[in-house]
C-alpha cells in the first residue's frame, strides 16, 4: 500500500465519480422531457455518446492538457502525461490514487460536453456535434480546466476560487451553448414565435431526480475527502437546491398565479449550479441566499432569449451561464473564510471579489469566441444545422428505426 493513501477518502472519490458519471444520464432524461417526442432519442444519444468520446479523449490526452506539466510556467495549458504513460496505479494525487482522482475530473468534462446540447436541442446533426465535441472539449474545455483546476493554472495561482466548476463547468457550458445558439441562428420553431412543448414531465423529473443525486458528488467529491469540507458541500447542496425550486415557485406565483412541475425542477437546477463554485466555502445561511438570488436572476435570464434573439432551446445560457456567474461572483461576499479567503461580509476586503470578477469575464468571453468559431467552422464543413425540414420531422429520424 504505498504510503499517505487513505482508503476511506478514496472510497469516496470513487463512490462521487459514480454519482457524477450518473449525472449525465440524469441529463439526458432531464433534457430529453423537455423536448418534442421526435427529438427524444437524439437528446438521449447526445448525452450518453459524450461519455464513451470525452472518455478516450480525456485518456489519450485531455488529462495530460489539464494537469499536466504547465507549458512555459504561464498557467495556460499542461503538455504531458499523455495516455498515462507516467502515471503509475501506486501514484497518488493527495491522499488518494491519482487514477481515482483522474476518473473524477474525467466525469466533469463529460457532463460539461453533454450540457451544451441543450442550447442547440432538435436542430442539429448528432454526426457533425461529435466532431464539434471533440474540437471543443480540447480548444475549450481543457485549457479552462488547467487554468481553474491545475495548481499550475494561472486563475488557480491568481486565488480565485471554484470549489466544483462553476466557471469550468457551469459557466462555460452556458457561454459555449450561448455561442453555438448565435452561431447556427435560430430555429424553425422559434423563429415562428411556438412556444416549447415537453413531451414527457415525468422524465423531466426522473432526470432531476438523477441529477440532484449526483450533484451531492459533484460537491462533496470535490473535497477528495469524506471530512468536514465534503460535509459542507453535501449541506450547501442540499439546502441551495431547495431554495431554488421554491423561490421559482414563488417568482411563478408572482408573475402567473400558477406552479409548473418544469418551473419547479428549473428552480432546482438553477440553484444547484450556482452552489456549485461556493458549496463548501460558504455556511447554510450563505447557502439558502445563493440559491434565492439564483433562481431569481435565472428566472428572468431565461426570458433573454426572446428580447436580443437568440435560440437557447432548453436555457442552458439562462441557468448554467447566469446560475455560473451567481454562485461564483457572491463567494466574493459570503465565503466564511473558514477554508479559503473570507469575502467581504465575513471581514475580507474586496480583492477577491475582483478576482472572482475577472475570471468570471475571461472564461466567458474566451468561451464564447472559441465556441463560435467552432461553431462556425464545423456547420461550414460538415452542416451541423439541420436543416428546416429536418427540425420540423424531428432529429430522431437520424437514427431510422435502431
Amino acid at each position: 500500500m504505498p504510503t499517505g493513501l487513505n482508503t476511506g477518502d478514496s472510497a469516496w472519490v470513487l463512490v462521487s465519480t459514480a454519482m457524477v458519471l450518473l449525472m449525465t444520464p440524469g441529463l439526458a432524461f432531464f433534457y430529453g422531457g423537455m423536448v418534442r417526442s421526435k427529438n427524444v432519442f437524439s437528446m438521449l444519444f447526445m448525452s450518453f455518446v459524450s461519455i464513451s468520446l470525452v472518455t478516450i479523449l480525456w485518456f489519450a490526452y485531455g488529462y495530460g492538457f489539464v494537469f499536466g506539466p504547465d507549458v512555459g510556467g504561464l498557467g495556460l495549458i499542461g503538455f504531458g502525461d499523455f495516455r498515462f504513460t507516467n502515471i503509475k496505479p501506486t501514484d497518488l494525487t493527495g491522499s488518494i490514487p491519482t487514477y481515482a482522482y483522474a476518473l473524477f475530473q474525467l466525469t466533469f468534462a463529460i457532463i460539461t460536453v453533454a450540457l451544451i446540447t441543450g442550447s442547440v436541442a432538435g436542430r442539429i446533426r448528432v454526426g457533425p456535434w461529435m466532431i464539434f465535441s471533440v474540437l471543443w472539449v480540447t480548444l475549450v474545455y481543457f485549457p479552462i480546466a488547467h487554468w481553474v483546476f491545475a495548481p499550475s493554472g494561472w486563475i488557480h495561482k491568481w486565488g480565485t476560487l471554484d470549489f466544483a466548476g462553476g466557471l469550468v463547468v457551469e459557466l462555460n457550458s452556458g457561454m459555449a451553448g450561448f455561442a453555438l445558439a448565435v452561431a447556427l441562428g435560430p430555429g424553425v420553431r422559434f423563429r415562428r414565435g411556438e412556444p416549447p412543448q415537453p413531451s414527457n414531465i415525468p422524465l423531466v423529473m426522473l432526470g432531476l431526480a438523477l441529477l440532484w443525486f449526483g450533484w451531492f458528488g459533484f460537491n462533496g467529491g470535490s473535497a477528495l475527502n469524506d471530512g468536514p469540507t465534503a460535509v459542507t458541500a453535501f449541506l450547501s447542496t442540499m439546502i441551495a437546491g431547495c431554495a431554488g425550486m421554491l423561490t421559482w415557485m414563488f417568482m411563478e406565483w408572482l408573475r402567473a398565479r400558477r406552479l409548473s412541475k418544469l418551473g419547479s425542477g428549473t428552480g432546482a437546477v438553477a440553484g444547484l449550479v450556482a452552489i456549485t463554485p461556493s458549496c463548501a466555502f460558504v455556511n447554510a445561511e450563505g447557502a439558502l441566499l445563493i440559491g434565492i438570488v439564483a433562481a431569481v436572476l435565472c428566472s428572468f435570464a431565461v426570458e433573454w432569449k426572446f428580447v436580443l434573439g437568440y435560440d437557447d432551446t432548453l436555457d442552458v445560457v439562462g441557468i448554467h451561464g447566469m446560475g455560473g456567474i451567481v454562485g461564483t461572483l457572491l463567494i466574493g461576499l459570503l465565503s466564511t473564510g473558514v477554508i479559503k479567503t473570507a469575502g467581504l461580509f465575513y471581514g475580507g476586503g474586496a480583492a477577491l471579489l475582483g478576482k472572482q470578477a475577472v475570471s468570471i469575464v475571461v472564461v466567458a468571453v474566451y468561451s464564447f469566441v472559441v465556441s463560435y468559431l467552432i461553431g462556425k467552422v464545423v456547420d461550414r464543413l460538415f452542416r451541423l444545422k439541420a436543416t428546416p425540414a429536418e427540425q420540423l420531422a424531428g432529429s430522431d429520424l437520424q437514427f431510422g428505426q435502431g
